[in-house]
């Protein structure tokens, strides 16, 4: 008799932060590993980072925020065409046009905490992502962000009420904190069943080798036994 133990899982917690495109290439390459494997099922859950908490609420122009973070404008610009070549290669268009806007993603954070309850988390991650990356929305204006949970079926009133909310804010900060605590210094990170950790938008096969080192074992066939849960023979 073949036996699969079909109620082990894999937990992947993955810590990242919206506004970093490593993240967006490392969600795009998980994907195609889960897409790959065939053992046990995989959990995913996602937590919050910010790569800039000091971000200005209103946000700062592309020029800008490279020339504060560089000093130029030069380096960083040719530094991202690396960055579009490995997003092409995972569907990924990114667009550091002249439209493009840093922003703080606290509110983001505050957003998806809400979805992970409504149970949409992950595709909303996405979105704001291709938003941020793809798209060059302005995420630092609420009028911005309605509009784009209008399409999840929120109300302006639900998305405000979240964006303004003191609480929810507090819980982001709470949880960035613990995995800071952690140990978890750069996004992305992927934390396997509490236990192994990878760093970076690894490749896809990186992942699937995690998996199988801590895939639960198949029972290809059961026999006499002695169980030391009942205690029977």
């Amino acid at each position: 008799m073949n036996i699969t133990m079909q109620n082990d899982k894999i937990k992947i917690d993955i810590v990242s932060d919206v506004a970093c495109p490593w993240c967006y290439v490392g969600k795009k390459r998980l994907e195609k590993a889960i897409a790959q494997w065939k053992g046990a099922p995989i959990d995913i859950e996602w937590h919050p980072f910010q790569l800039d908490a000091n971000m200005p609420k209103e946000g700062l122009d592309r020029d800008t925020y490279l020339i504060n973070k560089f000093g130029n404008l030069e380096g960083p610009l040719e530094m991202t065409k690396r960055l579009v070549e490995n997003g092409k290669e995972e569907g990924i268009t990114f667009n550091f046009g002249p439209e493009w806007r840093a922003v703080n993603t606290l509110p983001l954070h505050q957003l998806l905490h809400v979805a992970g309850e409504d149970g949409f988390k992950d595709v909303l991650k996405e979105r704001l992502m291709k938003a941020y990356f793809d798209e060059n929305l302005h995420l630092n204006k609420p009028e911005v962000l309605t509009t784009i949970m209008e399409e999840y079926g929120w109300p302006e009133e639900k998305t405000k009420e979240i964006l303004n909310n003191e609480d929810i804010a507090y819980s982001v900060k709470q949880e960035i904190a613990h995995y800071q605590q952690r140990g978890v210094n750069s996004v992305p990170f992927f934390i396997i069943n509490d236990k192994y950790g990878i760093s970076g938008a690894q490749p896809a096969t990186a992942f699937l080798e995690a998996f199988e080192q801590v895939a639960p074992l198949t029972i290809l066939s059961e026999g006499d036994h002695c169980d030391s849960t009942t205690g029977i023979c």
